[in-house]
Parts: C-alpha cells; structure tokens; sequence
C-alpha cells in the first residue's frame, strides 16, 4: 500500500509521518522522501546549482520514483538517491529500501505529478499556515542547511511561493484526507493511524 503525504514546504509532513509511525509502529512501514529524488546536478557548478528552481516538478526524477515503487510493489528492493542539500547534489551512495507492507511518499509535490499521484492508495494533505511555513523553513534551513537568512527569503520570493500558489496549493484537491495544523492535530493522526491500522489487517476488516 502506498501513502502519499504532500502540504507546502515547512508544513509539518515528516511529524505527521513521524507521529503516524510511532502509533502504528516502525516494522511495517517505510519512509521515501521525494526529495531524495532531485536530479543530479553534479556537471553544474555549485553557484549554478545554487540558482536552479528546486520548487518545480522538473527538478524531480519522479519518473524514477515511479520505477522504484513499481518494484517495490512487486516485492523487489530498491536503492534511493541520497541527496546533500547543503551542496545541492546528488552523492554516489545509495539507501536500500525493502518492500514493506506500507510505503509512505513524502514531499511537496507528490500529487502534482498525475502518474504518481495515481499509484497512491491514499493521500494526505498537511494544510499549514503560509507564515508558519515560511518561519519553520528559515530556521530549518539555516540550522541544518547552511544557508543565510538572506538566500533563505531571495529563494522563498523568486520560487518557493510562487511553485507553491502554482502547482503545490492546486494538488490539495487531489487529497483523500487534508490535515490541518499538520502533527499538532491529534484527532486527525489517530483517525489516519487507525486507518492505516485497519489496511494492514485486511483479514480482521473481512470478518467485520
């Protein structure tokens, strides 16, 4: 089963995958990030790298994403890119993905690409604040990605926002569940925890 979990940029999606993991549990659930998916970029120098709309759907690989879910389904393991955001590009080393009952995709713009919008089984939408967003992203951003207040805000205004209003704030409407307040909304974690809990004993549902 494949769980897609989309909202803008600084939303609260990994707490929401993060919470829905620790009530459900770790053994039967596994975790790709979208952005793993970034193309490589390695040939451009890092001041190009710098420049390039990370924001867009182009800048993606989904089409391999694609590929690694359908072997996953399938039964086969994987290995996903590893991504340094720091240098913006792609390593050499890969991360090994086993196919586990659940797979849950995670990322901004996880609905905006129709064909792999359409392989989710369910789809979540973490619905935040445009201010929270922003805020939760600059101190994320200079804490754990070595960035600068000021290329922090240049990027938000030239790509961030406007990829957000043109392609992230649409794909809301392909969501099955919108979760507003991302993982400070506890109702909605033990509604979708519950619901996960349920797909993953289809024997149990059947006897209902």
């Amino acid at each position: 089963m494949f769980i897609g979990v989309a909202g803008g940029t600084a939303s609260g999606k990994t707490t929401v995958v993060e919470a829905v993991l620790e009530r459900v549990g770790y053994e039967h659930i596994t975790v790709i990030p979208h952005d793993a998916y970034y193309r490589d970029m390695s040939h451009l120098s890092f001041r190009e790298r710098k420049r390039l709309n990370f924001d867009h759907p182009d800048s993606l690989e989904s089409e391999l994403l694609i590929k690694h879910l359908k072997q996953l389904r399938c039964g086969e393991p994987v290995e996903i890119p590893v991504y340094d955001f720091t240098e913006h590009r792609r390593l050499t080393e890969t991360q090994r993905v086993e196919p586990e009952p659940v797979i849950v995709i995670e990322g901004i713009l996880v609905f905006a690409e129709p064909e792999l919008r359409e392989m989710m089984d369910v789809r979540i939408y973490v619905d935040t604040d445009a201010d929270l967003r922003f805020i939760r992203r600059l101190e994320r951003d200079v804490a754990e990605r070595g960035r600068t207040v000021e290329s922090v805000i240049k990027q938000y205004l030239e790509t961030v926002r406007p990829m957000h209003l043109e392609f992230v704030e649409p794909s809301k409407r392909y969501a099955d569940i919108i979760i507003p307040e991302g993982g400070f909304n506890e109702v909605a974690l033990d509604l979708v925890a519950a619901r996960v809990e349920t797909l993953l004993r289809p024997g149990d549902e059947a006897d209902r």
